[in-house]
């Protein structure tokens, strides 16, 4: 055998499993229970980590951060979606595609596609609203993080996202002007982030005290325009506070955030 043809065998196991990585990185879809298509990454072996993103935001928002490079260096599995409403998914225009929590059965219908048993879920900002619901409906979630938000989402009347969601059906204001800002600059469907604010899902403070899954609740120190994440630690049982150095937009991107979070999970 020539050495040119030796090297080509020798060099077909790498490539096959480098083929076999580069497509489990890319998007991949399936339908959710209303026919609306979800886009999601599916990365890694081991325990499966979910990560929700925040508002205007999606799946590629976690792509570079420590934390993602860190979860898939300690062996677990690593699984994004892009909400409804984001990215690559469908974005409905009926009230109808956001109502009665559609955003929390995307998420169980996806470990239902992925046949999950049971799974761990990370959630920053807006995601964490999303996950405090799911944390009512989904006993298959074990373990859980609650990142950049505080108390405030509790309440039903939150004026923060009243004034959001006004802002996203042509009510901007000063404290809204920067996020709508950002939403034109990267192209994103003003329709279904209102209907997003109007229909968030909603979990009342007193609910939060039946959540069985074990609870890190985690901000940055100048991170607080979402209310105490110090009282939503103290309403949820089985549940561990930090605090590190961070505003809201950068906190889930330093290291210090990673480690907190990968200790929890360990």
């Amino acid at each position: 055998m020539s050495m040119r043809k030796l090297r080509i065998r020798l060099l077909l196991p790498f490539v096959f499993l480098l083929s076999m990585v580069t497509a489990r990185c890319q998007t991949k879809f399936f339908t959710s229970f209303d026919d609306t298509k979800i886009a999601y990454t599916d990365e890694g072996e081991g325990k499966v980590v979910l990560l929700i993103h925040g508002f205007i935001n999606t799946k590629e928002s976690w792509q570079k951060t420590e934390l993602k490079k860190q979860l898939l260096k300690e062996g677990f599995r690593v699984v994004a979606l892009d909400l409804r409403g984001n990215g690559e998914s469908d974005k409905p225009q009926t009230e109808e595609g956001y109502d009665f929590d559609a955003e929390v059965m995307d998420v169980m219908f996806l470990m239902q596609h992925l046949r999950q048993k049971k799974y761990m879920a990370i959630g920053y900002s807006r995601g964490s609203i999303v996950l405090a619901k799911l944390l009512l409906r989904d006993k298959r979630v074990k373990k859980a993080v609650l990142g950049g938000m505080g108390i405030d989402f509790t309440d039903y009347m939150w004026p923060r996202k009243i004034k959001f969601m006004k802002a996203f059906a042509g009510r901007v204001t000063e404290e809204t002007k920067e996020a709508v800002a950002y939403a034109k600059s990267v192209g994103a469907d003003f329709r279904s982030l209102y209907l997003q604010q109007r229909y968030q899902p909603y979990t009342r403070k007193s609910h939060l005290a039946y959540v069985k899954a074990k609870v890190l609740v985690i901000a940055g120190d100048g991170d607080t325009d979402n209310g105490s994440p110090e009282e939503l630690h103290k309403a949820i049982p089985k549940s561990e506070f930090v605090i590190v150095e961070g505003d809201h937009n950068g906190t889930y991107k330093t290291k210090a955030f990673s480690e907190a979070v990968v200790s929890f999970l360990d």
